[in-house]
């Protein structure tokens, strides 16, 4: 099984090849470039360096939200271009999952932390539970768009160690520091953001159990409508 995964969903732009449960190439950058600008490039330089042949490919997995909106939209539009070209399904990948899918194999409670401006992050919290030798997420708090404190209330009421990774953290990180009811560590540089890796590592999980849509079904899980849109909301109620 061969899946090649994206991600734009936020600063971080990054394209992986993950073949039979290993990774064969990722090409991960954090930098203020516009993804429109980087993702296909990366793409082919990916490909150039491993040589490979994009009709081997059994799926695409798609970083599908939440995130950026325009970051979101630009993977999205990449997906759907690759999967009708080529004639492949994809997977539709939540991209807190993602991040949470950096720290297989740890014990704590995964919290990702998305910063969605205006006070908000986008989150959730799950555990990698081993089954049957395959670790497997599953949602402790779901994902939602949320008041920082809200969630860190939350967190504390499971009683558990929790680690934190996302861009998310350095917004929040002194308001994590001053609560003392909550034992917590913070991710490490290499897997404390957005991978390609993951999308597509767990993006073969899902294709196996039958999580695949066509391109033409694909849209982004955007969770909250955008500022525009709000606005817009606005004034029609008015």
């Amino acid at each position: 099984m061969k899946i090649l995964g994206l991600d734009s969903s936020g600063l971080v732009a990054s394209v992986a090849i993950v073949e039979d449960q290993e990774l064969v190439a990722e090409y991960t950058t954090n930098y203020k470039k516009t993804h429109s600008q980087t993702l296909l490039p990366m793409l082919e330089e990916l490909r150039k360096m491993v040589e490979l042949d994009l009709e081997t490919v059994d799926a695409v997995a798609i970083a599908s939200g939440p995130g950026s909106f325009t970051g979101l939209r630009i993977g999205s539009a990449t997906a759907k271009g690759l999967g009708l070209a080529l004639g492949k399904p994809l997977v539709e990948v939540p991209t807190l999952e993602g991040l949470a899918w950096n720290l297989c194999g740890t014990d704590r409670v995964v919290c990702p932390l998305m910063d969605a401006r205006r006070n908000q992050v986008y989150t959730a919290a799950y555990e990698l539970r081993d089954e049957k030798e395959n670790f497997r997420l599953h949602a402790l708090i779901p994902q939602r768009p949320v008041d920082i404190r809200e969630m860190l209330d939350s967190l504390a009421q499971l009683g558990r160690p929790v680690i934190f990774l996302g861009d998310g953290v350095p917004v929040y990180r002194k308001e994590i520091q001053s609560r003392t009811d909550l034992q917590y560590t913070f991710a490490p540089a290499g897997n404390n953001r957005q991978r390609a890796a993951s999308i597509a590592a767990l993006g073969a999980v899902y294709y196996a159990e039958g999580k695949i849509v066509s391109a033409a079904e694909h849209r982004p899980e955007y969770l909250r409508q955008s500022q525009a849109e709000q606005e817009a909301k606005s004034r029609d109620d008015t």
